[in-house]
């Protein structure tokens, strides 16, 4: 296995006692480098992290996942020989695997950052209503498809340099992910996609998120169009 100690992982953390040592134990194996950002969680979060071996970073509120986002990123870059860096879940949905992978290409490619999508192969195994809301996005994004992305509110991506010391985001929750996009455009980092399998278990779909996710993601993408007429 080639040598990952130029790549940084970036995993926010809100409340994820149960799984996030597991989760990080698991990735170590291949990663050296892993920044956790433990934002305010109210359980053993920062305990289990602090067990697993990763770096860990707090924030002493709860913030917001655009914020934790950037706090890593921002402690990633700044680390000896950070080259690489990856956006990757704390709740154990995101593949060793298909980071490996999509860090291959982006080694060899002319590209500066590439997301994951769920949308490139069968779909059927996605929750109805996240299914229905991610798609709908796209649909009303000029900006989505004129950059050809499918699943831009998939939270693993993996970027070079360039891209980690310019991203600056600012929406502190579930709306940076449409400013990422923003930023690729308005910047014009390379950009392309990779098909990834994301794991919807029995622990990451009893937290009862995605309706309200998928709620908050459709309304922050209308009324960024909206603003934009």
């Amino acid at each position: 296995m080639a040598d990952q100690s130029d790549v940084w992982l970036v995993v926010p953390v809100y409340n994820e006692a149960q799984v996030i040592g597991d989760v990080m134990r698991n990735a170590l194996q291949t990663f050296p480098n892993i920044v956790c950002v433990d934002d305010g969680s109210r359980d053993g979060s920062a305990e289990a992290i602090r067990s697993s071996g990763a770096h860990l970073v707090m924030h002493p509120v709860n913030l917001g996942q655009g914020a934790a986002l950037q706090t890593g990123i921002e402690y990633a870059r700044q680390q000896p020989g950070a080259e690489y860096f990856v956006t990757f879940d704390a709740d154990g949905q995101h593949q060793v695997a298909d980071v490996l992978r999509m860090l291959e290409r982006l080694r060899a490619e002319p590209v500066d950052i590439i997301v994951g999508t769920r949308f490139k192969g069968d779909d059927s195994h996605i929750p109805l209503i996240k299914r229905i809301v991610l798609k709908t996005v796209v649909a009303i994004s000029p900006r989505l498809r004129k950059l050809k992305l499918s699943d831009a509110h998939n939270g693993l991506r993996v970027f070079n340099k360039t891209v980690a010391d310019q991203m600056s985001i600012t929406l502190n929750g579930m709306g940076h992910a449409s400013e990422i996009v923003e930023m690729i455009a308005r910047k014009d980092w390379r950009v392309t996609e990779e098909q990834v399998e994301i794991l919807y278990t029995e622990y990451s779909m009893s937290k009862g998120q995605s309706l309200i996710n998928g709620v908050n993601i459709l309304f922050d993408s209308a009324l960024k169009t909206s603003s934009r007429r």
